[in-house]
């Protein structure tokens, strides 16, 4: 059996981090009931080999959980717009993952990645911006995955995270450890989501999802700001309120 690491800390709150809710026009669609990103991106890259486009990624001897998911993020969006299979290096991903931490293997806060990300290229791209979801508003969490193709997201761990992974059985509540995991939900309906880590897919419950998740957010790429991307998505409000933000 393969090793699995943790790495995610804590939810880190910053006054200045916009929230999804503001954006929402009266114009939006409720969700579908269901979405799977994932049949987009399998069908334009020709491939459903989900560990060999969202691999483990040094997952299993560092606590890389944050760059996996955001590198898994790339591959994902990229798969949703074209035909390019964009897989992050492991080599890079620890790369930055190294760069981040200052070198040591201590895990790292989700909003510092975004953060980063925010002001510098990782895969090529920067990203536009991005928005904090309250997890528990599950209609917020299905319109981001719906609208931008996942949801960035950090869970508390449960203590029978690894064995229903290694079952290939849905997540479930469960008394939880001190440990944080970050991972890309790609998938939704009535049961649960469908999230990408330590080189696989994983499903979890609402249930599960309602008892550890405790941060989640929509990345929002360069190509949101074309007209239509997300109609009933407020982006000229975002753009003005990001020129108020500070970097």
């Amino acid at each position: 059996m393969p090793n699995y690491r943790f790495g995610k800390h804590p939810p880190k709150v910053d006054y200045r981090t916009l929230r999804f809710a503001s954006y929402l026009t009266a114009k939006l669609a409720p969700p579908p009931p269901s979405v799977n990103v994932l049949t987009r991106v399998y069908q334009n890259l020709n491939t459903t080999n989900a560990p060999a486009l969202f691999p483990m990624d040094g997952n299993d001897t560092l606590g890389d959980c944050t760059i996996a998911a955001l590198a898994h993020a790339v591959t994902a969006y990229r798969g949703m717009i074209s035909s390019i299979k964009d897989v992050m290096p492991k080599q890079d991903v620890v790369k930055l993952y190294m760069h981040l931490t200052g070198g040591v293997d201590s895990g790292l806060n989700e909003l510092d990645v975004l953060n980063y990300w925010r002001q510098n290229a990782v895969a090529g791209d920067k990203i536009l911006t991005f928005v904090s979801i309250q997890p528990k508003n599950h209609a917020h969490i299905e319109q981001a995955i719906h609208l931008f193709g996942g949801v960035y997201l950090g869970f508390q761990v449960q203590q029978n995270c690894i064995q229903e992974f290694d079952a290939r059985q849905p997540w479930t509540p469960g008394p939880l450890t001190n440990d944080g995991h970050a991972v890309f939900a790609v998938e939704y309906d009535p049961k649960g989501v469908t999230v990408l880590t330590w080189g696989n897919t994983q499903q979890a419950t609402w249930a599960w999802w309602d008892e550890c998740v405790d941060e989640a957010y929509a990345i929002l790429p360069q190509e949101a700001q074309t007209p239509g991307f997300a109609p009933g998505f407020d982006f000229a409000q975002l753009k003005t309120d990001l020129s108020a933000v500070a970097s």
